[in-house]
Parts: C-alpha cells; sequence; structure tokens
C-alpha cells in the first residue's frame, strides 16, 4: 500500500464520519417531536457503514469506507396521554420520537472523536511525506 492511499483511506473515513455526525444531528433535532400516529412520528435513524476493497486493472488495492445507507430505528415510539394538544389523536395520546439523547450524544462524541482521529492521520502522513521529500537534501 503507498502512501497516497492514506488518504484516499482517510479521506473516506472524514466523509462517513461527517454523514454520522450530520444524522445525530438531524435525530438531536428532532428528539422533541410529537404526531398523531406512530407511523408518522420521526424514528431515530444511523448511517451503515461498509468497508471498500478494489483493485483497478490488477493495480494495487484502494481500501476506504463508504456510507452503505441510512437505516431507520424500529423501537416503538413513546406514547403519552396529552388530550389538550392539537395532534393528540381522538384517545389522547400524542406519540413521541423514539430518539434517546443520551444515547446521541455520545454517538456524536464518538463520530467527533473519530473524524479528529482522521485529520491527525492526514496530517502525519502529509508530513511524513514532506521530510521523505527532503530527505536528498
Amino acid at each position: 500500500m503507498g502512501l497516497y492511499n492514506v488518504f484516499k483511506i482517510a479521506g473516506s473515513a472524514l466523509s462517513a464520519q461527517s454523514v454520522r455526525l450530520n444524522t445525530v444531528s438531524s435525530n438531536l433535532a428532532n428528539a422533541n417531536t410529537v404526531s398523531s400516529t406512530p407511523e408518522e412520528v420521526y424514528r431515530a435513524r444511523q448511517p451503515v457503514f461498509a468497508s471498500v476493497l478494489s483493485s483497478v486493472d490488477g493495480g494495487p488495492a484502494s481500501v476506504g469506507v463508504q456510507v452503505a445507507g441510512i437505516v431507520e430505528s424500529t423501537a416503538e415510539p413513546q406514547r403519552e396521554y396529552q388530550p389538550g394538544n392539537p395532534l393528540a389523536d381522538a384517545n389522547g395520546y400524542v406519540y413521541k420520537s423514539n430518539v434517546n439523547p443520551v444515547e446521541e450524544m455520545a454517538n456524536m462524541i464518538s463520530a467527533s472523536r473519530s473524524y479528529q482521529n482522521s485529520v491527525e492521520v492526514l496530517n502525519t502522513s502529509k508530513e511524513l511525506l514532506l521530510k521523505t521529500l527532503t530527505l536528498g537534501r
């Protein structure tokens, strides 16, 4: 694996963690939303990552990570009795999002640290490449 592949790998990790951070922010923004039916309520979303290994024309393999998709949580939304709420159904219930803010904050910290680590990999690789270029002086 060449040094330039490190840039591709770290770049794909940055892109994947960016999607993860955007998903977490969307979940947190919708954590307190309510709806009149369980089908319409916002459900937590999570990105699914897949590793990539490809070789073009018998050349060196390129590796990285990609977002395979974003899945919705299958957990049941919370049902709360609020007869005065304008979104309440005929029985007086509203359905709250199944987003757990504590889990989302932990997920955000993890994604942020992974993003920072990928940036450090890029910076270290750049420094090593520049030092390699100055060896001949």
